[in-house]
């Protein structure tokens, strides 16, 4: 029976639908956060395989981008903050919670742009792009909180880190999404 027809049954029916749907995707969001939040602190305790100060490869951003992707800015950054206030907690470095910030909202500002014009097939470019604003907002903030304008000299490192890093988590990002289509819902 058509639900606008079945009087108050069906609208509680709509109603529980609804709440139904709305309580799956708020655990989603709640489980990819703790995924983000789990790879950010791995990663922290993690010796650096690259010997050059402020460069990793920033695993917990594969599950940004594709929260972006699969959910949209505000669910995105929701899983950003999560990460980035846990983690610095978390992992005991404070220090990393501006540059973190900085660097996240930087980046997704930046990948928010590109959303509105990529393909599935095309997010990596997104993440690249999310990479080097990423370390643009960390150069900036580090600029700002050592008072040491000669750190711009170092961005151009940054930058092509970033964008290295940013094809891999972008690529890791693209695959997973592509991926988790495949899924049955629910």
């Amino acid at each position: 029976r058509c639900c606008f027809c079945s009087g108050r049954t069906s609208l509680a029916t709509a109603s529980l639908s609804f709440d139904t749907m709305r309580t799956k995707r708020l655990t989603r969001l709640a489980l990819l956060s703790a995924v983000a939040l789990g790879l950010y602190v791995l990663e922290a305790q993690l010796p650096n395989p690259i010997p050059v100060a402020g460069v990793k490869l920033g695993l917990s951003n594969i599950v940004s981008i594709y929260t972006l992707f699969a959910y949209g800015p505000w669910a995105a950054l929701g899983v950003l903050l999560t990460r980035v206030l846990l983690g610095s907690l978390f992992a005991g470095q404070l220090i990393s919670l501006a540059y973190s910030l900085a660097g996240g909202l930087l980046s997704l500002a930046a990948m928010l742009v590109l959303r509105q014009v990529l393909t599935l097939r095309q997010i990596w470019v997104a993440s690249v792009l999310g990479g080097i604003f990423h370390n643009i907002g960390q150069i900036l903030i580090a600029m700002l909180l050592t008072a040491t304008p000669r750190l711009i000299y170092y961005l151009p490192v940054l930058i092509a880190a970033g964008m290295l890093a940013g094809l891999f988590t972008g690529l890791c990002a693209q695959f997973l999404l592509q991926h988790m289509k495949k899924l049955p819902p629910g």
